[in-house]
């Protein structure tokens, strides 16, 4: 089994103490840092000795770690989640980087994820889109009952697709125009190509990408870096199938 070894890191760390307030980048010495380490478990171990200094941690997102809740992201080095591809911060692992490196940090840069603190945006805007029209009236019953329903395969396999979006916000980060329509087209398309969704799909479709709108995320100009960025790899195409829902929920209004 191979050994893990060490490295040391400069790490240059926006520090912002809230959205009110102008932030800046602070520089770190991350020292002797398992390679083994998850990147936030590098960043655990850097504050823990800031604190020890007397000094204020960096607050970052996370919950789970295990790339499943979306709660966690930052950029890094001007990537969304960092370098490596489909992957979450929190299963990005620090022997993807170099000894001596200079790793530059920052939260989500977006109108619609206000800076909380440091690292730590506020991704209540998602909820409010969700809350907007992510949901179906129909009674399902019990799990049995719900395959009294035929779904063909390959609209169950696109649904599935779509609903594997954990609402993270890189898309949003990645995006030039800080666009949220990755995401929203996603949560539109997990309910749309299901018979279950059916009732209220054109409903929904204005709902919620009005909502997102009104949340000021910017639109898509086809630049396709929400879906480089994505830990998911959500597929840029359930943008166009909401697109065409959008316009025809809205010549049918």
């Amino acid at each position: 089994m191979a050994m893990s070894t060490k490295i040391n890191l400069k790490l240059k760390v926006w520090r912002q103490k809230s959205a009110q307030e102008n932030g800046a980048f602070e520089t770190y010495a991350a020292k002797d840092i398992d390679t083994d380490m998850s990147f936030l478990e590098m960043l655990d171990v850097v504050n823990e000795q800031l604190a020890k200094g007397g000094k204020e941690p960096i607050a970052f997102d996370h919950d789970c770690r295990e790339g499943i809740c979306g709660a966690c992201g930052a950029m890094v080095n001007g990537q969304a989640h960092g370098p490596q591809k489909a992957t979450t911060l929190c299963q990005l692992h620090m022997r993807h980087f170099k000894d001596g490196e200079t790793l530059v940090i920052e939260p989500w840069r977006s109108r619609g994820f206000p800076v909380i603190k440091d690292l730590a945006v506020d991704r209540g805007a998602f909820d409010r889109i969700m809350a907007a029209g992510g949901y179906i009236s129909v009674k399902t019953g019990s799990a049995p009952d719900a395959h009294t329903i035929p779904v063909p395969k390959p609209n169950a396999d696109l649904a599935m697709d779509a609903a594997v979006c954990i609402g993270c916000g890189a898309c949003v980060a990645a995006c030039p125009n800080a666009s949220a329509m990755l995401f929203v087209s996603a949560k539109v398309s997990q309910f749309s190509v299901l018979p279950q969704g059916q009732i209220e799909a054109k409903e929904r479709v204005r709902r919620m990408v009005d909502t997102m709108d009104a949340e000021g995320f910017g639109n898509c100009s086809n630049e396709y870096e929400c879906e480089a960025a994505c830990p998911k790899e959500i597929s840029v195409a359930h943008i166009a199938r909401m697109n065409r829902e959008y316009r025809s929920a809205q010549f049918s209004s």
